[in-house]
């Protein structure tokens, strides 16, 4: 097995492994992650509670599933919508060039101006968490925040795959028997992109991971008492000495999902270069 094939394999068996373990938070957990008193405070992992339980007695092990089904959901959605937005914006500049090209790349350099999880910040800050809610804590905000910053990333990436097939045989022979443009862009050159796609993505993913764990840090992201990695994580860098396995338990959550999707993207971009 060839080295690019192991990097993606493992990424694959991991990220499954917790995508199915964030999937399952939605329908099941161990004690309500919720519940005050599920165990004595502070508890150490035992086989009642298999990673602890944090400084309310609530169950770490529940609250960890839950994080990453909030975490796993929040950026999966980001990355969507951005990976939506960045193609919107990037296809058309790339496959026709001249001011539309430099119409869109200027709006995309407007964004790029400042620091992305400062912007998500501030587009929270402004329009609050509870603005466009579809979720009972609040989290499209934080989507579409995240969203609009990392689409400039996904639409140069896509206005440079479609600035450099616009001038392939298969492009020009589909415009010489008639095919419009949309028919071009989106039938016969987007496909083609999308191995350079799939691996931006699996990138974008990992960085909204932690752009959002990031913001539940800060406190602006998932509200508590629902469960989120970087609120968990900030709530447990007061009981390091007390309860270390407080902040290893969610530290390694969120490590372990960088790293299998992290994977992920360099078996593509190994795969993509051979």
């Amino acid at each position: 097995m060839k080295r690019n094939d192991i990097f993606l394999t493992v990424g694959l068996v991991l990220t499954c492994a917790l995508a199915l373990t964030a999937v399952l938070s939605f329908f099941w957990t161990p004690y309500v992650s919720t519940e005050i008193g599920a165990g004595a405070p502070f508890l150490a992992p035992c086989a009642e509670h298999l990673l602890g339980t944090d400084n309310f007695g609530r169950d770490l092990l529940s609250r960890v599933m839950e994080g990453m089904g909030a975490t796993f959901s929040i950026a999966l959605l980001t990355t969507l919508l951005g990976t939506l937005l960045g193609v919107a914006v990037g296809a058309p500049a790339g496959y026709f060039g001249g001011w539309a090209d430099e119409l869109l790349m200027r709006f995309c350099d407007a964004f790029t101006a400042f620091p992305s999880v400062l912007l998500a910040l501030v587009f929270v800050s402004v329009f609050g968490r509870h603005g466009f809610s579809l979720f009972p804590d609040s989290r499209t905000n934080v989507i579409f925040a995240l969203a609009l910053v990392f689409m400039p990333s996904f639409a140069r990436i896509v206005r440079g795959e479609f600035a450099r097939a616009r001038t392939l045989d298969y492009v020009r022979a589909a415009r010489l028997m008639g095919a419009p443009h949309a028919r071009v862009m989106f039938v016969h050159i987007l496909p083609n992109a999308a191995p350079v796609l799939l691996s931006s993505f699996a990138i974008g993913f990992n960085n909204a991971v932690l752009a959002e764990s990031s913001m539940s840090f800060l406190g602006i992201g998932v509200e508590p008492p629902s469960a989120s990695l970087g609120y968990m994580l900030s709530e447990a860098q007061g009981y390091l000495s007390r309860a270390p396995w407080y902040a290893i338990s969610t530290g390694v959550a969120i490590a372990l999902l960088t790293l299998g999707v992290g994977l992920i993207a360099e078996g593509l971009q190994r795969g993509g270069r051979r």
